[in-house]
């Protein structure tokens, strides 16, 4: 192993502890917004709706349906990155072992969940900045909603608000909680994300994720095909 893959291997690794923690904050964000108990997101409310109708945990379900749109997202032209299959599989993982310690617990005041629900809010937009700010990999929806914009050629706003409206919509049917804190999660989620970047001094329009072929090849130290540098 040359001195230059050893660099990135440790690259990598240092990388791992943010990565992580994201994951873990993203995971403690879905579930305060959970014992909240106001509603939750699109998202949210779509897995489980899923979960009330399967034998599967919140966080099984928001694994199976990771796996499932980062499939699909590859079929169409979005190549995922190393973070975007750990987001897959260890949110969901973390939903389900932080479900598992019982640490939450629904407030008892309206004003006690509203509180729960804002801080849960809090919570994801910093989640969203560790985990993107390793440069490894959107996760699995943000993939879908790239490669639908791609392939439809349609701006970003409707696609995502065209994903987002379909999957309450069904959540909905299924049970899934709806209710004030949906809405408010829908309109604040993206000012805790930006407040995350603004202090984190992360500007995703100038960043360039290192999707999976392009850091096996690294970690490898072989050339990366010309036709396949881009392929995201």
């Amino acid at each position: 192993m040359n001195q230059t893959v050893k660099n990135e291997w440790t690259q990598l690794m240092k990388k791992m502890p943010l990565l992580f923690f994201g994951f873990f904050l993203y995971a403690l964000g879905i579930l305060t917004s959970v014992y909240a108990n106001l509603g939750m997101s699109p998202w949210g409310v779509f897995h489980m709706g899923i979960s009330n109708y399967t034998p599967f945990t919140l966080g099984q379900v928001t694994q199976l349906f990771g796996l499932l749109i980062l499939v699909i997202s590859y079929l169409m032209g979005v190549m995922p990155g190393l973070g975007s299959i750990f987001n897959m599989i260890f949110i969901g993982a973390f939903i389900d072992l932080i479900e598992l310690l019982g640490i939450l617990r629904t407030p008892g005041t309206l004003m006690g969940q509203i509180i729960m629900l804002l801080v849960g809010v809090f919570i994801s937009g910093w989640a969203t900045y560790f985990y993107l700010q390793v440069h490894l990999g959107a996760g699995p929806r943000d993939g879908l909603m790239e490669g639908l914009v791609r392939k439809l050629q349609k701006p970003v706003w409707k696609i995502r608000g065209v994903i987002e409206f379909t999957v309450l919509s069904i959540g909905f049917l299924l049970g899934g909680p709806v209710g004030l804190g949906t809405l408010v999660t829908a309109t604040t989620i993206g000012f805790s994300v930006q407040f995350a970047f603004k202090i984190g001094k992360y500007d995703p329009r100038s960043v360039q994720h290192t999707n999976l072929t392009e850091l096996m090849t690294k970690l490898s130290g072989h050339k990366l095909p010309e036709e396949t540098v881009g392929h995201k």
